[in-house]
């Protein structure tokens, strides 16, 4: 790369900046216009995302090193990676194991004296490295220091060649910024890109705005002040108020966005769709348990919205097995009361399966139709049946035929045909999503007989179901869902009620964030009738002691899952998969019935393999994770998970919940072959706790929240330098700025409050919440 001219640059974190040679450069200019970036760094720096000259002074250091005084060398092992700097006196390559390879370089500390310990740099296998080094370099190396017999060494240590030249000042002898980078972009040639423009690039560009209302601000630092300053520092309080300005900035946008979406939903056109309560106080009065009072609390909360002429948009969670579906039970009779129909939407067929049958073993006696809609299975309960207690159910079979009077209109409507749908397809082709949805939902004639509540998968998004007059989409585990397939069924208008429910409890951080445009209710009370779960985390070498406790278990009544992170096995991973291990298992339990489920199964058999397990004909029942969510079988003792440190702990959680919703012990094993120390602590948590918060909040340091969530599902924006979880307080400081200036001017009319309009409309694209 060309270098830059000394002339031209200047320090900057100081207070003067040398005129820019290019004083129309604007920061939406492509790299490529510049001029001065050779092809191929262009192309390593779109490996990156780097294409345009605001991408490239946002790409953010990760860490800074102090080169401006480095530490001792030290004489002991640390857990803390150290920035340390010396002579290379000493280099030699070591074959070992046939054609592995270890390259080793001595450092001497600059001002050695006789109590001075060398330290030694070791690479493995990495060939490249020792075309990189010689001796008599001065080096800058980061890394963990370890004793290693009686030397002190560097194991793969990160490290900088520091050359004599008249760049010497943006790499050395000051607080100096380290930067993700890739393949053919080296830090010391990133550096100096970054360096050079930001001498290019006008202070006051347009670009770099400084977009933070007076409570934000930091003393009068701008946006491009804390951009320089966050790269090139001149000390490290000024690099940490530079941090706080740019996060906050970030989360300030986030949070503006978050707060005019929550604004827009409360002017929505919508209606009121709760029933007076008979329906519901018949359902309450027939279960064989008492509500929860967490239950109670939270049915208020959805009543309260249901009642409401502005549509609902609340996120109900709960821990596995805390009762979510009887709230979501309570939320659609109440609907269903007031003349309304109800979707239910569950991610699998085996989750939407269960919940129809339970829905209609409930919801039968009341006289609610319930219909099921999945791609290989269409079904819906009869007409009203002929009650054996008449005298007990008179007042519901009367709230639902005014019900039906009064919604004239509503419910679903016959498919259309095929050559009608062929047509729709074509003449939608140049809608947008939002007319092409109001087309699918246009209100039709209903039959007197037509269901109350749909439960479906993703088939309820299609036109051969057709909704109308729709008050309520309840949503089952929405991380499963895209944003887009869930926005099917809720951009309408008029506006459904939307509920959506998770047993992935969501740490607090994020529901201010992703969840923040939706009311927040919490199930923290789980019923009184469920067992014990113990889970204990053991080693693959005590498999043939847990053989011995399965088969006690079987002969006790109980049953049995048996869980594989893979179908089939893989040649790249060391894995047990389920499909290959189902022969050794009907082996070690005969006489017992095992049976194999998986996703590849067809959908009738995987309905059969699952109503047999439910009846108690099949045992054990050797699956993947398509069990992970909302599979209720009472009898289900045991479950034992293989190859447990592939799992994450969330998934962990969940799994687990598939057990313990009976009356009997249950007994959670987790089987892994690692050793590594953060695999024991991860699977310790579970030990440890059957909280789900806890469990969230655990796996969520470990992981991050893309992850936690799903990624591609999660809807979080890719945040370049705020951190959700160690950022929690700014978090808080933006949100609290971005509602209070929402309470006071809803529609940003303000003068001050005008250039906040350009973050709404700038993020549009992206979606923070799961339903929005």
């Amino acid at each position: 790369m060309k270098s830059p001219n000394r002339s031209q640059i200047t320090d900057p974190g100081s207070q003067t900046t040398s005129k820019s040679p290019h004083t129309g450069l604007a920061v939406s200019q492509s790299l490529e216009e510049l001029g001065w970036i050779p092809r191929p760094k262009i192309l390593a720096l779109r490996r990156l995302g780097i294409e345009t000259v605001e991408d490239l002074l946002t790409h953010f250091p990760r860490r800074h090193e102090d080169r401006a005084e480095f530490p001792q060398f030290p004489r002991e092992e640390s857990d803390v990676a150290i920035c340390l700097c010396g002579e290379v006196t000493k280099t030699s390559l070591r074959r070992f194991g046939g054609w592995k390879k270890i390259f080793e370089a001595t450092l001497e500390e600059s001002q050695a004296n006789a109590l001075s310990e060398p330290l030694v740099c070791r690479w493995f296998n990495l060939h490249y490295v020792q075309k990189m080094i010689a001796t008599g370099q001065r080096l800058v190396v980061f890394g963990k220091p370890r004793l290693r017999g009686k030397r002190i060494c560097m194991d793969h240590p990160e490290f900088e060649v520091i050359e004599n030249d008249e760049e010497i000042s943006i790499h050395f002898r000051r607080i100096t910024p380290i930067y993700p980078a890739t393949e053919g972009l080296s830090q010391r040639v990133l550096r100096s890109m970054i360096y050079r423009l930001l001498n290019e690039v006008p202070p006051a560009s347009g670009g770099l705005e400084t977009l933070l209302p007076p409570t934000l601000m930091i003393s009068d630092m701008t946006t491009a002040a804390a951009i320089r300053a966050i790269h090139f520092p001149n000390d490290w309080q000024q690099r940490e108020a530079a941090r706080e300005h740019l996060v906050l900035s970030e989360f300030f946008a986030m949070q503006i966005l978050i707060a005019s979406r929550r604004t827009n939903a409360s002017i929505r056109v919508g209606e009121a769709h709760c029933g007076p309560g008979t329906l519901f106080g018949e359902f309450v009065k027939s279960l064989p348990f008492e509500l929860t009072a967490a239950q109670r609390k939270v049915i208020g909360e959805i009543r309260r919205d249901l009642a409401a002429v502005h549509p609902m948009n609340r996120l109900l969670q709960g821990d596995v097995g805390s009762g979510k579906t009887l709230v979501a039970i309570a939320a659609m009779l109440l609907v269903v009361e007031a003349g309304y129909q109800a979707a239910f939407m569950a991610p699998t067929q085996i989750l939407a399966e269960q919940h129809y049958d339970v829905l209609r073993r409930w919801l039968d006696p009341l006289g609610v139709r319930v219909a099921l809609r999945t791609a290989a299975r269409q079904e819906e309960s009869g007409p009203l049946p002929l009650f054996a207690r008449e005298d007990n159910l008179e007042n519901a079979a009367t709230v639902l035929e005014s019900a039906s009077v009064s919604a004239a209109g509503a419910v679903v409507a016959t498919a259309r045909t095929s050559d009608e749908q062929r047509s729709h397809e074509k003449s939608s082709s140049s809608r947008d999503a939002t007319t092409n949805t109001r087309d699918a939902y246009a209100p039709q004639t209903r039959a007197r007989d037509d269901p109350h509540i749909i439960v479906g998968t993703h088939a309820l998004l299609y036109e051969s179901v057709s909704f109308s007059n729709l008050g309520l989409v309840v949503i089952d585990e929405q991380h499963k869902f895209g944003v887009a397939q869930r926005a099917r069924l809720t951009t309408r208008e008029p506006s459904p009620d939307v509920l959506v429910m998770t047993a992935t409890p969501i740490p607090r951080t994020l529901t201010m964030t992703i969840y923040g445009d939706l009311d927040v209710s919490t199930i923290d009370e789980m019923p009184r009738n469920r067992g014990k779960i113990v889970t204990a985390v053991r080693d693959d070498s005590k498999l043939a002691e847990i053989l011995t406790f399965l088969r006690t278990q079987l002969e006790a009544g109980r049953q049995v899952y048996v869980i594989y992170p893979l179908i089939d096995e893989s040649e790249k991973l060391d894995v047990k998969a389920a499909a290959a291990e189902y022969t050794l298992w009907r082996e070690r339990l005969h006489p017992f019935r095992c049976e194999l489920l998986h996703g590849r199964i067809a959908p009738v058999e995987k309905q059969q393999i699952m109503e047999r397990f439910r009846r108690g004909e099949t045992n054990a029942l050797i699956s993947t994770t398509v069990l992970e969510v909302g599979v209720d079988v009472p009898n289900a003792g045991v479950l034992l998970v293989e190859n447990a440190e592939r799992f994450g702990l969330a998934q962990l959680h969940q799994l687990r919940g598939r057990i313990g919703r009976g009356e009997h012990k249950s007994y959670c094993i987790l089987l892994t072959s690692a050793q590594a120390k953060e695999v024991s602590a991860k699977l310790a948590v579970l030990e440890r706790t059957r909280d789900g918060f806890e469990v969230a909040e655990a796996d969520w340091g470990l992981r991050g929240p893309g992850d936690l969530l799903g990624t591609a599902q999660s809807g979080l924006p890719t945040l370049k330098i705020g951190n959700l979880k160690t950022d929690a307080d700014l978090m808080r400081r933006a949100r609290a700025a971005a509602i209070s200036i929402f309470e006071a001017d809803p529609c940003l009319e303000w003068p001050e409050n005008q250039r906040f309009r350009r973050l709404i409309v700038e993020q549009q694209g992206r979606t923070f919440s799961n339903v929005s």
